[in-house]
């Protein structure tokens, strides 16, 4: 599976990125991040081990999922054979009001 990080998502690393050095050190922050990349490589090999996020499930929404990376979120869209990084946050972020905000901004 091919994997795609869109301009969001990677904008979400940068601010993550600041977010976990401000509050917790550089060390926090590469934890993190190999955490997130473990989990990017899993959903290349995996893309459909994520789960629908609820806030979407609801909505009927099924080709975007979410997995969980530590205390971090990665949600992606599949198509075809690709997979598409739309966020990656905190898990402690309001992830409905964010969600929101993004299919409004791209609709």
């Amino acid at each position: 599976m091919r994997i795609v990080f869109l301009q969001s998502a990677e904008a979400d690393l940068k601010d993550l990125r600041s977010y976990i050095v401000r509050n917790f050190g550089k060390d926090a922050w590469r934890t993190s991040y190999a955490k997130i990349k473990e989990s990017v490589a899993t959903i290349a090999a995996h893309p459909k081990a994520g789960r629908i996020p609820p806030e979407l499930e609801s909505l009927n929404i099924s080709q975007y999922r979410q997995v969980l990376s530590g205390k971090n979120s990665v949600i992606y869209e599949l198509r075809d054979d690709t997979a598409y990084m739309h966020i990656a946050c905190d898990t402690r972020r309001d992830l409905q009001g964010l969600l929101m905000k993004r299919i409004v901004r791209h609709a």
